[in-house]
This record gives structure tokens, C-alpha cells and sequence, in this order.
């Protein structure tokens, strides 16, 4: 996804050290802004000369920032937020939404959830453009912090004293397997009943995974996991293929739903409470008009979806 809207010309050299920053390597930044790596290297080094420090540790594998650096580039990409802010602002006077929002959530929400909430903000505001990247729950402070991020929906996050709370939704966790698997006609089961299958669960990083470790350590529990991973395509073919069991929140389940012969039913909750899904932004930060519009619209969704207000 196109990462945002091109900035205004004064603000080039903030634009260019932050594309570095983020791959890491003035070659491949060269490549994704469509310049040379020599003319980049000299816009770098003519900025480095004027700050008096290095922003950047040259490394035989690539840059990265150095302790300057760590400060200049929070001051670059706020600059850079606030021009975006702007510029929807100045565009909302015209009748005409533009802007960049910048998303941050769980790989729940990925798959169904997010892609939808997307399809259906553009289908009224055809010139916003987005940046969707999945976050664990120990991300979320970096992201939203260095203004990398506009808005957060996280499962669980770990939050932090500048995390504005714009709803939490309560969330119980779900035991999911293939269709037929022995579990399968049951409401409600525990999680010690879960532990006699094989187990395949996202790392250690997702807040699903938080709360089953939890538990497990408070019931004196070994769970079985035969795999762990990011990818919810490899977990979903582990059900199918290994009759393993894994465990989603409702706001992701649809994923299963929607594309496999999967069932699912309820922990229960003498075992693992609700966890709470949070939607949130940096405090105290103004977002631009098309970020504040869609977090709205994610708040209003989340609503209905989950009945919320009634």
C-alpha cells in the first residue's frame, strides 16, 4: 500500500531520512523514491552537515539511526504528520476528503475485518490513501509514538502513560477447529479439555497467545503447541490438515468462517476472562481530518458489529 501522499517540496529532505530510517538502507530507499543512491547519500550528508552530528551510523549492512538520528527523526515525521493534517484540512474547505491514514492492528483483523472497514471508507472519500501494517501488542507505543502510526486496534496492547483509549471492546477468546474435530457441539469448554489436542498458536508477541500463557501458568498447564506463527494461512491449513486446534477473538473468527469448513465455540471464562480490544491513538495528538474521520468511522463500525451502545 502506498505509504502516504507526497510531501511538499520544503520538505523533501525530512521525507527522504525517513524512507531511509524505514528500509534501513540508502539504496533501497534510492530505489522506492526514484533517485540515485548518490544524489540521496549527498542529500543526507548536506543535512548531517548543517545539524553538526551524523544522523545515520553507516554500516557494512546498511544505516541506521544514530543517537541524533533517534531525535531528529521523531522531529522529521511530526513535521511531516502535521503538513499532512494540513493539507486534509485545506482539502475539506474544498468539499473534496483527502489525506493519508497510517493503521496499525492485530493479524485478527487483517483478513476480513480491516479490508472491509477500508472498502467501505473509499467508497465515499476515493482519495484518501491508507498504510495497514499488523502490530503485536509490544509495537504499539514505537508506532504511535514516532508518529509512524495514526490510529491502533490491538488485542491486548501494552499500553503506555500517551495511549488515548477511543473504545475498548471486550473481546472472549474462542477455541477454533476443523468441522468434525470431537470438541466440535460444544458452547463452552475448558481450558485444560483444549490442552489434550495438538495446538497451533501465534507467537508470543499476539495478545491472544498472552492471555492462553497466562492462564495456562495460573492452571498449571503445559499446552501442547505443535506450531507457532504469525501467518494465520498456516494456521488455518494446520487445522485442516493436522486436525489441530487454535484459538481467535470474534472480530477475527469470520476469517475462518469465510474460507474454510471451520467451528469454533467459547473458552470458558472461569479459565480465561474477556480480553479487550482497543482502539486508540497517540494523546493529545491532532490527527489529520481524514485519520480523525476513520477512526470514527472504526469506532461506529465496531458499534453495530458488536452491539456496544444497546
Amino acid at each position: 500500500m502506498q505509504r502516504e501522499q507526497s510531501p511538499i517540496r520544503h520538505q523533501l529532505p525530512l521525507y527522504y531520512i525517513d524512507v531511509v530510517a524505514r528500509v534501513g538502507s540508502i539504496r533501497k530507499a534510492a530505489e522506492e523514491l526514484a533517485i540515485t543512491s548518490t544524489a540521496l547519500n549527498r542529500r543526507i550528508l548536506g543535512m548531517e552537515d548543517e545539524l553538526g552530528v551524523p544522523i545515520f551510523d553507516r554500516l557494512p549492512s546498511g544505516v541506521r539511526l544514530s543517537v541524533a538520528g533517534e531525535l531528529f527523526i521523531h522531529h522529521a515525521r511530526k513535521q511531516l504528520s502535521d503538513m499532512q493534517r494540513v493539507k486534509s484540512q485545506i482539502a475539506d474547505l474544498a468539499g473534496e476528503r483527502r489525506g493519508h491514514i497510517s493503521v496499525i492492528c492485530g493479524q485478527a483483523l487483517m483478513n476480513s475485518f480491516m479490508p472491509e472497514m477500508i472498502s467501505r471508507y473509499r467508497s465515499e472519500h476515493p482519495a484518501v490513501t491508507f498504510d495497514v501494517r499488523v502490530c503485536n501488542r509490544d509495537e504499539v507505543e514505537s508506532a504511535l509514538v514516532d508518529y509512524s502510526a495514526d490510529i491502533a486496534l490491538i488485542f491486548e496492547p501494552k499500553l503506555f502513560s500517551d495511549f488515548h483509549c477511543v473504545m475498548d471492546v471486550p473481546q472472549q477468546v474462542n477455541l477454533v477447529f476443523a468441522a468434525g474435530h470431537p470438541l466440535e457441539g460444544r458452547k463452552s469448554v475448558r481450558l485444560s479439555e483444549c490442552a489434550e489436542y495438538p495446538m497451533v498458536l501465534p507467537t508470543r508477541a499476539n495478545g491472544v497467545r498472552h492471555m492462553l500463557e497466562q492462564s495456562a501458568v495460573r492452571l498449571s498447564l503445559t499446552l501442547p503447541v505443535m506450531i507457532e506463527s504469525d501467518s494465520q494461512a498456516l494456521i488455518l491449513q494446520s487445522l485442516m490438515q493436522h486436525n489441530m486446534v487454535t484459538f481467535q477473538i470474534p472480530v477475527g473468527i469470520e476469517l475462518f468462517g469465510s474460507t474454510a469448513d471451520v467451528s469454533h465455540c467459547t473458552l470458558d471464562s472461569r479459565d480465561i476472562g474477556e480480553g479487550r480490544l482497543l482502539l486508540g491513538q497517540l494523546k493529545a495528538r491532532n490527527l489529520p481530518v481524514a485519520s480523525a474521520r476513520f477512526m470514527e468511522h472504526l469506532a461506529a463500525n465496531i458499534d453495530d458489529m458488536f452491539g456496544l451502545s444497546q
